[in-house]
């Protein structure tokens, strides 16, 4: 109980404006989710990460890679994490239910380079409630230009 309050209490309550009275429990897992997912990349935790994406996973990183399917999205993470380490958070910036068990989760994505410069994008997820929790489905990361 500490725990949901605590994650409810640290999370933007202006993620939450836009659900509903019901919705907000679901949020708040959906948060967890997402916290899980960067403590996932960030430990490099295959276990994990397996743990919080649907089998039918896709993702389309930065640079154009897609990775479809949970193994080659995994493999590539760790590809990705070990080839450009640093520190990620993802701040949760707005929750759109698109029906009651799919949501699109928009993000900042900051990564913290061991020099000291970031790499300041954003990460969009497909998240589903899938055998009674919530899983990413999708992720989209882009790195906005300065045009």
């Amino acid at each position: 109980m500490k725990r949901i309050l605590w994650i409810f209490l640290i999370c933007p309550t202006f993620a939450f404006a836009q659900l509903k009275p019901g919705q907000k429990d679901d949020g708040i897992k959906i948060h967890h989710v997402i916290n899980q997912y960067s403590e996932a990349r960030e430990k490099q935790d295959t276990a994990l990460l397996k743990s919080i994406l649907t089998e039918d996973v896709d993702q389309l990183v930065s640079s154009g890679e897609w990775r479809n399917g949970i193994r080659e999205a995994v493999d590539g993470m760790l590809r990705s994490s070990t080839a450009n380490p640093g520190t990620r958070t993802l701040e949760v910036e707005k929750i759109r239910f698109l029906e009651d068990e799919i949501a699109l989760v928009d993000c900042r994505y900051i990564i913290k380079n061991p020099n000291g410069t970031e790499r300041n994008m954003w990460s969009s997820f497909v998240v589903v409630f899938h055998k009674k929790s919530w899983k990413i489905a999708a992720i989209r990361n882009m790195n906005p230009t300065t045009n």
